[in-house]
């Protein structure tokens, strides 16, 4: 299995005004005193260049940088992660349990500073908004491709045949029902706030299909296993880059293809009385925001935040350390910076005696 692993997330890595006077520019008035007339012989004195004041050094605030705990592995490592990378710029940091929808919001109000894991297709619809106002700003795209979308484990195709059309999905409902779901199909979902739109998809589609969330990114992952083990159908929501395609063969679902129209615009797509009757972007953004205060407040930090980049590998990674190898998150931030030391200090301009050693979890 490790080497499974090492094969697919290395595979993954490759989808992957000077301010001041011049000191020079008035006339002396001349003073007569005992001094100035004395006579020594010294060297003709020459008139001194103009001088121009260098800048003052921007200096960042001393108030802590508020970043957001979410509720999924690859946040939860990287903001740690995040949080050490603005620690070697001189700042300090304070790590807050946030809602990910509602956490836009908080920004604007000044409740938090930093997201850095911005999904399109998770959180566009609350991010994007709160750009335009001009409250939160968009402050880097990572390399990372994200797609977010419903999925199974590649044996269900035995029974439903078809996939991974959505439609073919929707003719095989009943396989997918649960004692809960009566003869509509159960797609289990992510937690609401994750704000996929998966009922109004169900609604616009017409799908056979009830949604259930699961409260935790952990209870998606413990039902796929458990069916996997018994080869039960299932359908659930998943996401790219995430560790569970090293761990499972499987595919998403394909729906009608993305539009931002689908979203806002009831007569845009198939149904022409409701919107989402769609699916999710295939190539979506991973994007880093901070509150409109940020770049005056803490301008070293914010030029720092400005070349923060994660690829595919990272995120997967990231997950794989808490998920599979069992780190604690703290651990599992220690061990990516340990390993991309040369990278993130090239972001900061920090040198090399700031990066951590892995600890001995990690290590193991």
């Amino acid at each position: 299995m490790l080497k499974r692993l090492i094969l697919i997330l290395t595979s993954l890595a490759l989808v992957a005004s000077a301010c001041g006077s011049d000191g020079g520019g008035g006339t002396t008035p001349t003073t007569t005193t005992e001094a100035a007339v004395a006579t020594t012989e010294a060297p003709v004195a020459t008139t001194a260049p103009p001088t121009t004041a260098a800048p003052a050094a921007a200096v960042d605030s001393t108030d802590p940088i508020k970043l957001p705990i979410h509720n999924w592995s690859s946040q939860i490592a990287g903001v740690y992660a995040v949080g050490a990378i603005l620690e070697s710029t001189g700042n300090t940091v304070e790590y807050i349990s946030a809602d990910s929808s509602a956490v836009y919001t908080a920004m604007c109000e000044g409740d938090m500073d930093l997201v850095h894991e911005v999904w399109q297709g998770a959180f566009g619809t609350a991010f994007e908004p709160r750009v335009e106002e001009g409250c939160v700003i968009d402050a880097a795209t990572h390399d990372a491709k994200t797609r977010e979308e419903w999925w199974y484990p590649s044996y269900v195709e035995d029974v439903c045949p078809g996939l991974p059309d959505w439609e073919a999905l929707n003719d095989c409902a009943e396989l997918f029902a649960t004692p809960d779901s009566g003869d509509k199909g159960r797609f289990l979902g992510g937690p609401v706030d994750w704000l996929k739109g998966d009922q109004e998809r169900v609604d616009g589609l017409g799908m056979d299909f009830i949604v259930e969330n699961a409260g935790t990114a952990g209870a998606l992952w413990a039902a796929l296993e458990a069916a996997s083990a018994n080869n039960d159908p299932i359908v659930l929501f998943n996401w790219t880059p995430n560790f569970i395609e090293a761990m499972y063969d499987g595919a998403f679902i394909e729906f009608p293809e993305f539009a931002d129209e689908c979203r806002t615009d009831a007569s845009w797509g198939l149904n022409p009385e409701t919107t989402h009757d769609c699916g999710n972007p295939k190539d979506g953004y991973l994007k880093l925001g901070v509150n409109v205060e940020f770049p005056d407040k803490w301008p070293n930090a914010y030029a720092a935040v400005q070349q923060m980049n994660l690829t595919n590998l990272d995120v997967a990674q990231l997950a794989m350390y808490v998920d599979i190898d069992g780190m604690e998150p703290e651990d599992a931030a220690a061990k990516w910076l340990a390993d991309n030391c040369a990278r993130w200090t090239g972001w900061t301009g920090a040198d090399a005696s700031v990066c951590p050693e892995a600890t001995a979890a990690a290590a193991g």
